[in-house]
């Protein structure tokens, strides 16, 4: 999933620096990772966001903002836990066939939208055929379901019927799913969004174009209810959903959410008590990381640099990408400008997330650094791609969000590339998390800052995005190689762990080598977190929290 767009996807599937936040209310006085203080004694959570909310069509939805909001709202067949393992959703049981193509998924009859409808296996059905149908738009359903459920690919290329999408509703309460081989991820594919979250077709059908748009135009099955929100909203609120099945272990009544991109405003909001957490930016984690509240969070998420071979015929050229992936100092921007716990990424694949199935080895430790910082060999590189280019000086444009520290980034990142690449001008273009997206989709951009959060435990989620012609792909690269290794994981090798694994070492390798992105670092979050909030899980795929659990008790 997109983390500037998100993420994740959601990725996460982009999204922009910062996605986190706090929001006020006079009359209450909370914490999203901690407050209750209300005159009428309700949970009661302060919090901010750093964009707005861009949609929540759940078929649509590509960045981790919007997932997160839709997670709160919406129950699916499962939830993740504190340790990232699946629990009962509407999903109470599920059981795969012995040749690994056909799961059953047995759902509860005592789940419900909130108008009154039941939950059933039809509304699943009906969101994954609205995903792939090719007429509604979708990017997660082709990216996600192509290759993996039976007749997705002809479906989304417009050659097959919905109807004949490998999915289908035996009865109410039995879901099965028919797969185009074994998935060796699936597993833990089916927890994330677009798979795990169903859809009430007659509302949605009803709502025509206006599904999504504002909370007038959302049916909650989940332990929360969306409120006060339309599409350009830079406030809204969450309240308790009463009709959720499992709504006796929703603790939290109400959730206020405002929009703030000042970080200095987020802590000065937090220290006066009317917000609950406030994520920090680099200039203020010295101030804070002594105190009990400030904590630090490890994550999965990987920012980097898209180079956009088409817009611009100057990044076609290898050597010129390859210079670029290679001209910035990463330990000085995690350690001076960040400051937040995160590290440099010197491949794509992070660190702690995929291990070796057989030797138990990190991914990342058996890759190593596949392009590290070295300036001189930088300006190496630059000089022969501009003799290969028959230029002197190139002109780009950086592409980056405009919230948390972007600012602080884009400035670095800039003069780092002007002055370890002679003759290069950049030009920095921030935008709303929104207009990124649009950007990105209509590939409008020469060199773009944007990250990605893992949709599920494989390293597929990150390796997949640069296959040709793929809908996370946007910048033009095209490597045969790279796509017939890519297949062959996800074909003949599905049901080979080991081959399957070092296969996609040999493309992460690839991807490298032929300078498809620049990878810059990867994420961990400093903040400040009111102690008296406990409860909140930290995804380290899918949406960013889960609140099903949460409290508010005492700080003592």
């Amino acid at each position: 999933m997109h983390r500037l767009l998100k993420t994740f996807f959601v990725f996460i599937v982009l999204i922009s620096i910062g996605v986190i936040g706090v929001a006020c209310d006079n009359s209450t006085n909370t914490s999203e990772d901690g407050d209750k203080t209300s005159k009428d004694n309700k949970q009661v959570v302060n919090l901010t966001k750093s964009e707005q909310i861009t949609t929540m069509d759940l078929t649509l939805a590509n960045d981790q903002v919007s997932n997160q909001f839709l997670s709160m709202t919406t129950e699916g067949l499962y939830r993740l836990d504190e340790k990232g393992e699946k629990v009962p959703g509407i999903a109470t049981k599920s059981e795969v066939s012995d040749d690994g193509l056909k799961w059953t998924f047995h759902l509860r009859d005592n789940a419900e939208w909130e108008n009154g409808d039941p939950v059933t296996a039809h509304d699943f059905v009906y969101a994954w055929q609205r995903a792939i149908n090719p007429d509604t738009g979708s990017e997660y359903g082709p990216y996600l379901m192509n290759g993996v459920v039976k007749n997705a690919k002809p479906i989304s290329g417009g050659k097959k019927k919905v109807s004949d999408l490998g999915v289908e509703a035996k009865d109410d309460h039995t879901l099965v799913v028919t797969l185009e081989k074994p998935i060796p991820y699936f597993e833990s594919l089916i927890s994330f969004g677009i798979f795990n979250w169903p859809l009430n077709e007659k509302f949605v059908e009803k709502s025509g174009d206006n599904y999504g748009t504002s909370s007038e135009y959302l049916l909650s099955n989940g332990p929360y209810k969306l409120k006060e929100w339309e599409s350009t909203s830079d406030s809204w609120k969450l309240e308790k959903n009463a009709s959720y099945w499992d709504a006796e272990e929703v603790s939290i009544e109400e959730f206020n959410y405002n929009v703030a991109k000042d970080n200095q405003l987020i802590v000065d909001l937090y220290e006066k008590g009317e917000i609950d957490r406030a994520e920090l930016s680099s200039d203020l984690v010295d101030q804070f990381q002594s105190r009990e509240d400030f904590d630090t969070t490890p994550e999965a998420s990987v920012f980097y640099l898209k180079m956009n071979q088409q817009r611009t015929k100057d990044l076609g050229n290898r050597n010129i990408r390859k210079a670029i992936s290679r001209a910035f100092d990463k330990e000085a921007l995690v350690n001076n400008i960040l400051n937040n716990g995160s590290i440099a990424a010197n491949g794509l694949v992070p660190k702690k997330f995929s291990t070796h199935p057989e030797s138990g080895k990190d991914f990342r430790e058996i890759n190593g650094d596949l392009v590290s910082y070295d300036a001189e060999k930088a300006k190496k590189l630059w000089e022969k791609g501009l003799q290969e280019i028959g230029k002197e000086t190139v002109e780009l444009e950086y592409l980056s969000g405009d919230s948390g520290d972007s600012k602080f980034i884009s400035e670095y990142m800039a003069n780092q590339l002007e002055k370890n690449l002679p003759g290069l001008s950049i030009t920095i273009k921030r935008v709303p998390l929104e207009q990124l997206t649009t950007l990105d989709k209509s590939m409008d951009y020469d060199l773009q800052f944007t990250g990605w959060a893992p949709d599920y435990q494989d390293p597929f989620t990150f390796l997949g995005m640069w296959i040709t012609d793929e809908n996370t792909n946007k910048m033009g690269y095209s490597v045969e190689k790279y796509d017939e290794i890519l297949s062959k994981t996800q074909n003949e090798l599905a049901t080979k762990p080991v081959e399957r694994y070092e296969a996609l070492l040999e493309a992460e390798e690839i991807l490298f080598d032929t300078a498809a992105v620049a990878p810059v670092y990867q994420t961990a979050s400093a903040k400040l977190i009111s102690p008296k909030l406990n409860g909140v899980i930290t995804n380290a795929v899918g949406p960013e929290y889960e609140y099903k659990w949460a409290e508010i008790g005492s700080s003592d």
